[in-house]
């Protein structure tokens, strides 16, 4: 059964949420309202629907915002998004990034390479893992467990470890650790960048995300 978009925001939120350690989200007028409390993101409102009426009110919500709000909208039709967004003040951030799932038993395995060593650590439900070289910290990543769910969050490689494959290490160990949880779906925002590696390991992308600000955000 194929999920819907509403529902994969959904799912993709509570991870992300409990993998930062955020509050609970608040649902309401048609977004998850999320404190994130940084200086440049006070708040975040993740839209679950991207139709005028919904996203427009969304939009005016965040651009009346006293203290900085990031607007994040998945959606399959980009180009009407911004076009709402705009229209309402907000300032889009230059690039897109995606909304991407895989079954994790198709998520390949991909040990690491000497001397680089590779260890995961759980804590409640989210799991980390981090690659180390002689050196140090080469890479590292989390993944939340939420039911069936895993999703992956801030995976990164250390520029001077960089194309050598550790990002995909990261994630199967993540993948491997939410498979023995009994996880069977992986969902991950990826970044222009992270989209390439993540569609080679076999990740399909759902939607596109677009993410506007408030002016001095």
């Amino acid at each position: 059964m194929v999920e819907s978009l509403p529902d994969l925001i959904l799912r993709w939120q509570a991870g992300w949420g409990a993998s930062r350690g955020f509050r609970p989200a608040e649902q309401a007028r048609g977004g998850l309202h999320v404190l994130v409390e940084q200086p440049d993101r006070h708040r975040e409102i993740v839209a679950l629907s991207a139709e005028p009426d919904v996203l427009g009110g969304l939009a005016d919500e965040a651009a009346a915002a006293s203290r900085p709000t990031w607007l994040t909208v998945p959606t399959n039709r980009p180009e009407s998004v911004e076009a709402i967004v705009r229209e309402a003040g907000l300032k889009l951030r230059d690039s897109r990034e995606a909304l991407m799932t895989i079954p994790l038993l198709r998520h390949p395995p991909r040990p690491a390479p000497p001397p680089y060593m590779c260890a995961t650590t759980m804590k409640g439900t989210v799991f980390e893992t981090v690659l180390t070289h002689p050196s140090g910290v080469a890479a590292r990543g989390t993944m939340a467990v939420v039911g069936t769910d895993a999703i992956a969050d801030r995976i990164a490689t250390e520029p001077e470890h960089r194309r050598r494959g550790l990002g995909s290490v990261v994630m199967s160990a993540l993948a491997e650790s939410a498979m023995m949880c009994g996880a069977t779906t992986g969902i991950l925002v990826a970044t222009a960048d992270g989209q390439q590696l993540y569609s080679a390991l076999g990740w399909t992308t759902r939607a596109t995300i677009l993410i506007a600000q408030t002016p001095a955000g």
